[in-house]
């Protein structure tokens, strides 16, 4: 096995290079090793400046902060202030979506493990102050609910967002201060940022998109989205570090670095505890805890999550098993090619552990009969209308619509081949891999129900 000091070596002389080949404009890696953190900053932090990249550059981490809002929760729960199977409503009356019934029951485990079953990719700007959750929430009467509470995993924003909710109102306070309070304070933590407001103090990165496929990286016209959804990921940022001092108190059991209590241990084992199973995707965890990702497949235990912001992207994986916390935080370009490569190497060095290849379609793929596949599947994102030709190959056309169109996205219509039962995968790769597409929740053979690619699309057309 590789020392840390060896990690720190490697990192320093193949980063930079990793980064070209990528076209990342910046990088920050951290590694926690049982206590022990090596770390390393590279590039630059815009490509419209040219300010370098160092160890103690801010990036967004994007949905890594769900972890930060269901740590939140769980101090809730270690105080008694709220049970994880109390129904939300108890503690947020104000509660509401399309369906009453559902509304009535939904559990705060089921908010945490995504299996609420309303519609999740909800992202209202309710404006920048104090009481924008609360004005968000208020929001979400109209929702539908996809599934009955509990059946299914569907990746939830919203229900992240009813979740700083609630922690807002145990706490009395907004979830910003609650953050502060009760994590970066106790942490110890010194870079860290609620949001550009804050992260303006620091040195912080600003994500890159290209403006057309064609055309090169450019800085993003934005450097964050709304403010609402804050609890989903939409805002916080931090040093890599700062991320690894987050992580090593869920590894010590709860415990900072100054050995003061943030989380009970109990707690600190159960957010990492497998609550439910996703469908074979590939470019998610293989099941969900109380927030974290759960990965298997290697043969030892590695949880964490990612997080995608305005054309920044983060990475963070634990291995309990041999006390290690590793994150790598981009500002653009080709994110996930550069975590295989990077998080891939030191896992393997320090841990002994593979990371799972992404799908690939088959070199050969059998002809599938798509006949309970074919329909339209739809979002108030996208609607998606699977198709089967005359040569047996199957399509769909993926139509942005509401927020997705407002931001220029195009109809795209992608070929889909066999990979695994009712799985499906995309031929061509898209921002780097190829989608699968599960079909799933038909009964006895007859169409499937939802179209899920991580999150659960359900099916518009009889």
């Amino acid at each position: 096995m590789a020392k840390l000091s060896e990690i720190r070596t490697w990192c320093e002389e193949r980063l930079p290079g990793l980064l070209a080949q990528y076209d990342v404009p910046g990088a920050a890696v951290a590694v926690d090793l049982g206590g022990e953190v090596a770390d390393h900053g590279t590039g630059v932090l815009s490509l419209s400046t040219g300010v370098e990249v160092d160890t103690d550059t801010l990036f967004q981490i994007g949905s890594i902060t769900k972890l930060w809002t269901s740590t939140l929760v769980m101090q809730l729960v270690d105080e008694r202030l709220i049970g994880l199977d109390d129904p939300v409503r108890g503690a947020l009356p104000e509660f509401r979506i399309a369906d009453e019934s559902a509304a009535r029951v939904i559990t705060v485990r089921q908010l945490l493990d995504h299996t609420a079953g309303f519609e999740g990719d909800i992202f209202t700007d309710t404006g920048k102050d104090d009481d924008c959750l609360e004005k968000y929430v208020a929001t979400l009467a109209d929702v539908p609910q996809l599934f009955e509470p509990g059946r299914l995993f569907s990746y939830n924003n919203a229900g992240y967002c009813v979740l700083g909710r609630l922690v807002e109102v145990l706490r009395g306070k907004p979830y910003d201060a609650c953050l502060r309070d009760h994590l970066f304070t106790p942490l110890g933590l010194t870079h860290a940022a609620n949001g550009p407001w804050e992260a303006i103090l620091y040195r912080a990165a600003v994500g890159h998109l290209r403006p057309s496929p064609r055309e090169p990286l450019a800085p993003a016209p934005i450097w964050a989205l709304a403010r609402s959804n804050a609890p989903a990921g939409s805002m916080l940022a931090m040093r890599a570090r700062d991320l690894l001092a987050f992580a090593r108190m869920h590894l010590d059991g709860g415990r900072a670095a100054d050995g003061t209590q943030v989380l009970s241990a109990r707690s600190a084992r159960a957010v990492r505890e497998r609550q439910v199973d996703l469908p074979r995707l590939g470019v998610m965890g293989d099941a969900w805890g109380l927030g974290w990702e759960i990965f298997d497949g290697s043969g030892t235990s590695v949880v964490g999550h990612d997080g995608t912001t305005v054309g920044q992207a983060a990475f963070l994986r634990l291995v309990p098993e041999h006390d290690l916390a590793v994150t790598l935080l981009t500002n653009g370009g080709r994110g996930v090619d550069l975590y295989h490569e990077v998080v891939g190497h030191i896992l393997r060095e320090l841990a002994g552990v593979e990371l799972p290849a992404l799908p690939v379609p088959p070199a050969d793929p059998p002809r599938v009969d798509a006949a309970h596949l074919v329909g339209t599947y739809g979002s108030r994102m996208f609607d998606n209308t699977v198709s089967q030709d005359g040569e047996g190959r199957v399509w769909v056309e993926r139509v942005p619509k509401g927020l997705a169109a407002e931001m220029g996205m195009e109809t795209a219509t992608i070929e889909l081949v066999a990979l695994e039962g009712d799985t499906l995968i995309a031929r061509e790769p898209e921002d780097g891999f190829h989608q699968p597409y599960a079909f799933v929740a038909g009964e006895d053979g007859g169409p499937a129900r939802f179209l899920h690619t991580g999150r659960a699309d359900r099916r518009l057309t009889p």
